[in-house]
């Protein structure tokens, strides 16, 4: 059964080598996004503040299906405040997989408390849950449940484990928006849950993130914390919503064989915003790191919040189709529990030779390469404290995992090219 049938194809004739060159940004952004950015871009009124900020947060948490969501500048931002109310600091310890990304780690150390880095899984690229316990002490407090790439961890598990030895929960739904598991969503499972809605993931404010909880004594001080935070100077707004209108415009397929190399040669002078700063690739914290979200942004998230199950329904199908073909070509596709659902917001794949695979489809899609390093974007993983050699399976992921698009600019005529690519690398 052909699963991409459902998926629009191109209208390129038969035997005529397609022009496309699939991005990994901008397929989650539409022509209408961009209107709107760019309306608020040029007025005046409802870019910092404004009543667009509370019905996001009130729509995110309806989705999640908990009572409660509070919205930041970024998802790092929002754990790091979650931390702190729960009394996290100086002297506790905090359990979370690798690969992760930097300021995941950077956020934990920023309270004072110490990241305790757990290997992976390789069918799941989840957290291994006997490691875990293997490496809890009596100073670990938390027990951060990454679900890899939208692929639902074991929750079972986790919350058996977090209950056994009386550790707060805290889901990384970073990847995982729209995923699944016995059901219910994923961000309301443990004790609060942060997503992101960077340019990189299933809905793009360019920037943000979004705490959730159903814990009332937690959410007044989420609350407290969000209101410390400072606003968003309105000139970086202006410059986010330009980003995420070029990046839409850049992105095209039919022009992005041509962008792309440009941006590559732009590298760190391109004049737009950065996700990760100078400061935090390198451990330290970066000057204004405590941000609220904007009114503008918020709008944007708004208007893909109503969309988002189109959006995922589009990932699904992509992501099947991937797995079909490039099982059957006998690479090595990733695995979940029996009672979840993914969301991928990229569809990992492992590779023996990443450097051919991606010569093979980058006449056809960007590949992505989350994870080259157990932490993503660090300068060396050794500024999170990572010791070399720990956690040998997630080492050995940062050093073969591709990861494709799934977003709604993938067509099935994609979905062809990338696979034949990469069952011939």
């Amino acid at each position: 059964m052909d699963i991409s049938s459902g998926l629009v194809r191109t209208s390129r004739p038969p035997g005529r080598p397609s022009r496309r060159r699939v991005g990994l940004l901008g397929g989650t952004t539409t022509a209408g996004d961009c209107a709107l950015a760019a309306r608020l871009l040029i007025g005046n009124d409802g870019l910092v503040e404004g009543d667009s900020i509370r019905a996001y947060e009130r729509t995110f948490a309806q989705f999640v299906g908990v009572g409660h969501a509070f919205s930041f500048a970024a998802a790092r931002v929002g754990f790091y405040g979650l931390l702190r109310a729960l009394g996290i600091g100086e002297g506790d310890e905090v359990l979370l997989q690798v690969p992760t990304h930097i300021v995941v780690a950077n956020a934990i150390s920023y309270t004072g408390a110490r990241p305790v880095y757990v290997d992976c899984r390789l069918d799941t690229y989840n957290i291994d849950l006997e490691d875990a316990e293997r490496l809890i002490t009596p100073r670990t407090r938390a027990l951060v449940l990454q679900h890899t790439f939208g692929i639902p961890a074991d929750l079972s598990g986790a919350a058996e484990l977090a209950d056994r030895h009386e550790l707060v929960l805290i889901e990384d739904c970073v990847h995982a928006l729209g995923a699944t598991f016995g059901g219910k969503q994923l961000g309301g499972f443990g004790r609060a849950a942060f997503f992101s809605t960077e340019e990189t993931k299933t809905i793009s404010t360019t920037m943000g993130g979004v705490v959730t909880t159903d814990d009332g004594e937690l959410a007044a001080d989420l609350a407290r914390f969000q209101a410390s935070c400072s606003p968003p100077p309105a000139g970086l707004v202006r410059r986010y919503l330009a980003k995420l209108i070029s990046y839409h415009l850049l992105t095209e397929p039919h022009v992005h064989r041509y962008t792309r190399p440009l941006y590559e040669l732009a590298g760190q002078r391109q004049p737009l915003p950065r996700p990760t700063t100078a400061e935090e690739i390198r451990g330290l914290r970066p000057p204004e790191y405590e941000r609220r979200f904007s009114n503008a942004q918020a709008a944007i998230g708004l208007r893909q919040m109503e969309r988002l199950e189109e959006n995922l329904a589009h990932r699904r199908k992509v992501a099947a189709a991937y797995r079909e073909r490039l099982a059957a070509s006998g690479l090595r596709v990733p695995e979940w529990p029996a009672e979840a659902q993914p969301a991928f917001v990229r569809y990992p794949v492992w590779v023996e030779d990443r450097e051919a695979a991606e010569r093979k489809v980058r006449p056809h899609a960007v590949l992505g390469k989350w994870f080259t390093s157990v932490l993503e974007e660090a300068t060396s993983p050794s500024v999170g404290r990572y010791e070399a050699g720990s956690c040998e399976r997630a080492e050995a992921a940062a050093c073969h995992l591709v990861n494709l698009p799934t977003h709604l600019r993938v067509t099935s005529d994609d979905i062809d090219a990338i696979t034949a690519a990469l069952g011939t690398a």
